[in-house]
């Protein structure tokens, strides 16, 4: 028994080696995870194994689970284009504009706004960046309270439903997408408030950081009611998407289709719907899904292998044998995840940990929606947290390097990190925030 556990700790060191060397070597993620397998499958099995990897990919693509992914990227991509954000941001800056801090308070709102219509990071965190940002620095806003209030808001695109990530996470744990989506409305809601009352407090003792604007610019009442208008919209779509979903009406699947066909007639609505415009957001949602759905089959690919290979019983008993209980458990699995979102993807730490980690957190009795969204809560701070956080990149693409340095857009997001770590705890402390809605769904 001792030779098979050496044995097998030796093939998990060479596998995850191989895959380290794949991603510092500069390969895209989904090149690394399966170029790793089939590497790794001809030099210890034979030719023949090859099969198990075509079984694999046409499986992923028989789950009626995917096809909601390329239909919220749509939705994503077009609303992104629809001009929504603009006038959201401008019922923001008239109606709270006058208060400290009050444009990236209104920053987060909107981007938790978009994370429940386009259920990925990049719209909301690009777009509010283009939108938002020239406006805060323009009026005086220091760089760590503007460019950390887009990234932390945008990073909520994962949480609040829908999410592709909790699709993906569903597709190979198989918990259900629809309890995830509704799982993830509450601790969303509550990172938005934090992140709103701390933009606030820092404001309030520090005035620079994010001055007033002109009590001028706010304009008359009633062009702030008529601006509110924003908000029908965007309401509407996610009412119809997550109503749908939570009252039993369609499932995730058919939801998406429905948040597909909303955006069109939002993009519509606000005269930017056009064939050039409709070519750009079809390009858009494919380079989008396509990379996506090769992450997905290389990391069911690696999934397989290391199964294979036997290290998930190895793992597993590695974990169970060490004396700090339950609780202990689920701390170490949140900080491997930590440390493996500064390294990589989360689609690709979901193929990775979830195989090991899922049988041992249903071995503990813990609920695995609630541990789903844990890992979604965590990997929010994936996307902030350097050297390979999403968000940061994003915004030194945006933003000239002669106006804020790559370290000051690392400390920028700090803050917005320590704030992600208290909701992750309190989500761990009190699973209530994560568990009560699902439980009232029908």
């Amino acid at each position: 028994m001792l030779e098979v556990d050496i044995s097998v700790a030796h093939l998990t060191i060479m596998l995850f080696g191989m895959l380290i060397i794949a991603l510092l070597s500069g390969l895209p993620l989904a090149f690394a995870l399966g170029g790793t397998s089939i590497l790794f499958a001809l030099l210890f099995w034979s030719p023949e194994s090859l099969s198990m990897f075509a079984t694999k990919a046409l499986g992923a693509a028989r789950s009626i689970v995917m096809v909601a992914i390329p239909l919220f990227i749509f939705m994503g991509v077009t609303l992104s284009r629809s001009g929504i954000a603009d006038e959201l941001y401008e019922m923001a800056y008239r109606w709270i504009g006058q208060i400290r801090g009050g444009l990236a308070m209104g920053t987060v709102a909107i981007c938790a706004v978009f994370a429940a219509m386009a259920g990925a990071s990049a719209p909301a965190t690009v777009t509010m960046a283009i939108v938002a940002l020239p406006s805060m620095r323009k009026r005086g806003y220091k760089p760590g309270i503007a460019l950390g209030s887009i990234m932390a808001g945008g990073a909520l695109g994962i949480l609040i439903p829908p999410s592709v990530t909790m699709i993906v996470y569903s597709l190979q744990t198989g918990v259900s997408v629809g309890h995830l989506f509704i799982g993830g409305i509450m601790p969303g809601l509550l990172l938005t408030a934090l992140f709103i009352i701390y933009i606030g407090v820092r404001c309030l003792i520090q005035p620079d950081q994010g001055p007033a604007i002109p009590s001028g610019e706010k304009g008359t009442l009633r062009e702030r009611v008529v601006l509110l208008r924003a908000v029908i919209l965007p309401m509407l779509l996610v009412i119809a998407v997550l109503g749908s979903i939570y009252t039993g009406i369609a499932t995730p699947t058919e939801a998406s289709a429905v948040g597909a066909f909303g955006a069109l007639v939002a993009a519509a609505i606000h005269r930017r719907l056009n064939w050039p415009t409709m070519w750009d957001i079809l390009k858009e949602a494919l380079r989008i899904t396509t990379m996506i759905m090769w992450i997905c089959v290389g990391g069911l690919w690696l999934a397989a292998v290391y199964q294979a290979i036997g290290a998930t019983h190895f793992v597993s008993g590695l974990i169970e044998g060490l004396p700090i209980g339950p609780w202990g458990i689920i701390i170490i699995m949140q900080v491997t995840f930590f440390v493996l979102g500064m390294l990589m993807d989360p689609l690709g730490i979901i193929f990775i940990a979830m195989p090991i980690y899922i049988p041992i957190i249903l071995q503990l009795g813990f609920n695995p929606v609630w541990f789903g969204v844990l890992f979604i809560v965590n990997m929010e701070m994936a996307y902030l947290t350097p050297p390979f956080g999403v968000n940061l990149f994003y915004m030194r693409a945006i933003i000239p390097k002669e106006e804020v340095s790559m370290l000051g857009i690392y400390r920028a997001a700090l803050p917005f990190i320590l704030i992600q770590a208290v909701g992750l705890v309190l989500v761990m402390i009190f699973p209530a925030i994560i568990l009560w809605l699902p439980s009232t769904m029908m």
